[in-house]
């Protein structure tokens, strides 16, 4: 009896276990239904016909299909035409050699919606023999969208960069380049220049400028303005103007800094032409009557604040008409180039020499001796070297329309009126009439003359 009673315990605790054990089974069936069931990714598993025999609420969920519906139909059905082929394919490789694979597709909803997922393929073995493709599909759709702005905003800046007017180049935080437009490889010669440094090719003069601008936008992350040389392939200097804009990281630091050029040294130049012209005679590159008036108001308050003198030469050519009437205005426009080359050598480097119209030329002569007597002196021998500069033979080239160009030459005096000035309360009117008066005396009294105001 006692044996009995023992063996009847040990029977019951080995049930106990058995039911624990089974206990613990059902959990982590349960639990192994919830992870299959409710997995954020599809697991299904298809036949070696392509039908499908296996599907979670994940694949249910995917395909826009009830569950039951899935079962016994041709998973080929639910992936887009165009990916049809790489499926089968990838299906009959994995089926013959069991080796895993993980590739994408285009899976297709019943509306006609398409959504791209990733397939983790594998083939396994049924007890009851034969094999099936055991598959997992994860919805990357988002990634994709990702992946495509990616490359539109990739091909976006392609396209702007190489049609810009312009150069682009995309810099790393050491200012080597990591990307440059067609157009700035043009500018280096052709050479490929990623990852050298953007400023070798910077004038030396104004290099650290501009690594000094440059290390300010990727601290602060603010691009600026600049202007720089830039020492082109075929050793020409270029005018560059830059603006920068940083790439930031995902913690908003600066990583990249692009920066767009444009080469402005023809506007620079027209800006310079443009502003010669403004303020010098277009014919003799003489000052012209506006940069003479400024000049004139500038002298006057010198001569006031300083105490010395300055002139005023009024000069007006005595022999000019007879050559326009008898050569042409060209003729007579080679004899006015010539008289402001000969008059600019006449004076110093701080003196003004103008054309003032037509045949008429005004000099202002600056920083004369503060004693009048002195000051007439010097005046006067400048408007003698001027007279005797004048004086001298035009060599001058008629050019005919069916005929070889013959030369002449041809002599010309000029009148000239003086009108000194120091710290009265003259206006420069008042000065260049003062000068225009005393030239006139100098006409009537025989021309080749020169007459100060009194």
């Amino acid at each position: 009896m006692h044996e009995l009673r023992v063996h009847q315990i040990e029977l019951e605790m080995q049930n106990e276990e058995l039911r624990q054990a089974q206990v613990a089974l059902d959990t982590l069936r349960a639990r192994y239904f919830d992870l299959y069931e409710l997995a954020p990714a599809g697991y299904c598993s298809v036949s070696a016909k392509g039908l499908v025999v296996e599907a979670n609420l994940g694949t249910a969920t995917l395909l826009g299909v009830a569950r039951g519906r899935l079962l016994g139909q041709p998973f080929s059905r639910f992936i887009r035409q165009e990916d049809a082929d790489t499926f089968y394919l990838r299906r009959r490789e994995i089926l013959a050699t069991g080796q895993p694979q993980t590739f994408e597709l285009r899976l297709c909803r019943p509306e006609g919606q398409y959504f791209w997922v990733q397939v983790a393929a594998n083939a396994a073995y049924a007890e009851q023999g034969g094999t099936f493709l055991y598959l997992v599909l994860v919805d990357i759709s988002e990634r994709k969208q990702a992946e495509e702005f990616g490359r539109e905003q990739k091909e976006s800046f392609r396209l702007i960069a190489e049609n810009l007017d312009g150069f682009v180049a995309v810099l790393d935080r050491e200012g080597r380049r990591v990307y440059n437009s067609p157009s700035y490889t043009r500018l280096v010669g052709g050479r490929d220049i990623r990852g050298s440094s953007s400023f070798e090719e910077v004038h030396p003069e104004d290099r650290a400028r501009v690594i000094q601008a440059f290390r300010e936008t990727v601290a602060t992350g603010i691009g600026q303005p600049l202007e720089y040389r830039f020492l082109r392939a075929d050793g020409g200097v270029c005018l560059l103007e830059s603006r920068s804009g940083v790439i930031r990281d995902a913690e908003g630091r600066s990583k990249q800094v692009v920066v767009v050029s444009h080469d402005i040294t023809e506007r620079r130049l027209a800006e310079a032409r443009i502003h010669h012209l403004a303020f010098h005679d277009p014919l003799t590159q003489l000052a012209n009557r506006l940069t003479l008036i400024d000049r004139l108001q500038q002298g006057m308050a010198a001569s006031k604040r300083s105490g010395h003198h300055g002139a005023l030469l009024f000069l007006d050519l005595d022999n000019f008409k007879p050559v326009n009437d008898l050569y042409g205005h060209a003729a007579g426009d080679q004899l006015l180039i010539q008289v402001a080359a000969r008059l600019s050598g006449c004076v110093r480097a701080v003196d003004t020499v103008a054309r003032f119209g037509g045949d008429e030329f005004v000099v202002l002569l600056s920083d004369l001796p503060a004693a009048p007597a002195e000051a007439f002196v010097q005046a006067r021998q400048v408007a003698k070297k001027i007279r005797h500069g004048l004086a001298q033979p035009y060599r001058l080239t008629i050019r005919h329309a069916r005929q070889a160009d013959t030369g002449i030459e041809h002599q010309c005096s000029v009148s000239i009126g003086v009108a000194l000035f120091m710290d009265h309360a003259a206006s420069v009117d008042d000065l260049l009439k003062w000068a225009d008066a005393a030239m006139y005396r100098a006409k009537e009294a025989g021309r080749n003359r020169i007459a100060f105001h009194a």
